[in-house]
């Protein structure tokens, strides 16, 4: 299937995939390290060989500290879901969403597959995309892929509101597995992941970010679709 999609040097796009068959392709903590590592590794013009990087002793967080050379994409945010993942990109090179992609998507499917001993396709085709062409959808993003945890514990909290605020606040800040802590000032290797200098400046304090975020969660299914022209992807709470 051919993508209907064309990405231009310059240009912002919102990528995300599920497990084929929206089986859970994050298991353990391990598995959601692991992909951000390879976030960070296969954002760039050389060729990726974790497994030579682990036999002489490194671990994965010192994956981190690793010179990449040329970068082929800028990543403002991410999120990993049990079944999921969203990813903010800007195209930076020719062919460099697709080359990063497929290194990310190829990568970790072989890790999974071997470790969880299965084979085949891990991913439902080819990942998806959405051109973000406006300034509040791109703004807008930082929210709506930060926020995508929330669904974990309170489902349809845009549809129908946050049944308790303190309880979501508190989940976001002890989620991993997105850039949510890295734009709320912890200092986190996964820091490296992003390129937020080449983005715009929405947020000029953390205190910003942290008020942007708790505007949204107080926002219901109207907010949101003013500005976003995105499906929902299904979650799951395994």
């Amino acid at each position: 299937m051919s993508r209907n999609i064309e990405f231009s040097i310059g240009e912002f796009y919102h990528i995300y995939n599920r497990g084929t068959d929206k089986r859970i392709i994050f298991k353990h903590k391990s598995d959601h390290l692991r992909f951000m590592v390879l976030l960070y590794l296969c954002n760039s013009n050389l060729k990726v060989d974790l497994g030579d990087h682990l036999r002489q002793g490194r671990t994965l967080s010192d994956m981190f500290d690793l010179d990449r050379n040329e970068t082929l994409v800028d990543i403002g945010t991410y999120c990993l879901m049990p079944n999921h993942f969203h990813i903010l990109v800007k195209e930076k090179m020719e062919g460099g969403i697709s080359l990063f992609m497929q290194k990310l998507t190829t990568a970790y499917s072989m890790y999974f597959n071997k470790k969880y001993d299965r084979s085949g396709t891990l991913f439902q085709g080819k990942f998806k995309s959405k051109h973000v062409a406006k300034d509040n959808y791109l703004k807008y993003l930082f929210a709506y892929i930060n926020l995508n945890p929330i669904k974990l514990i309170d489902k349809n909290w845009q549809e129908v509101g946050i049944k308790d605020l303190h309880q979501a606040q508190k989940f976001l800040k002890n989620y991993e597995f997105s850039g949510f802590l890295i734009h709320s000032g912890e200092d986190r290797k996964e820091k490296f992941i992003l390129a937020l200098e080449n983005f715009p400046n929405y947020f000029q304090t953390v205190k910003e970010f942290k008020d942007f975020i708790n505007d949204w969660l107080n926002y219901k299914e109207e907010s949101f679709d003013k500005v976003r022209p995105c499906q929902h992807l299904s979650v799951s709470n395994s």
